[in-house]
């Protein structure tokens, strides 16, 4: 038996209508926009439709992987200070974080395969993260070594 629910404008003008969510199974969201409108306020949105959550988390976590690879391509492309080292290591602590969130929230809506390829990126992602942090760290190091090396060379 399928839950349906319509409001409709015009019949409850002055009364507020309750739906009890926590009876409800499905994947919960809640509207971040702060935007002032005379409609209907949602303070909480419950996804039931399996398909339906499946393409909602697919989009949400494209627009987050590519944040992180937008994110790595402007560390690899900018010259090197140390806020840069700051940012990747921000950066590795919210994608450790949202691996995390992949595996134990996500992971129960979406395929396992689909969570696998999705781990594998994020991997990669943090890898690459992790090889500029070292780069950045070991840069001095093999700069003041050249110096002392001075002398002649043939």
């Amino acid at each position: 038996m399928k839950k349906h629910y319509s409001i409709i404008k015009g019949k409850y003008d002055n009364q507020s209508m309750v739906i009890d969510c926590q009876k409800l199974s499905g994947y919960r969201l809640v509207p971040k926009n702060n935007i002032e409108y005379d409609g209907i306020m949602v303070n909480q949105l419950v996804i039931i439709n399996q398909s339906f959550i499946e393409k909602v988390l697919k989009k949400k976590i494209k627009r987050k992987l590519d944040l992180y690879l937008k994110l790595i391509i402007d560390t690899l492309s900018e010259d090197d200070s140390s806020d840069v080292g700051v940012s990747l290591r921000n950066a590795l602590n919210d994608l450790s974080r949202y691996r995390d969130i992949v595996e134990f929230k996500y992971q129960k809506y979406l395929d396992e395969k689909y969570v696998s390829l999705l781990l594998q990126k994020i991997a990669l992602l943090e890898h690459e993260l992790k090889q500029k942090l070292i780069y950045l760290i070991d840069k001095p190091v093999m700069e003041e070594e050249e110096k002392s090396v001075g002398g002649r060379r043939r």
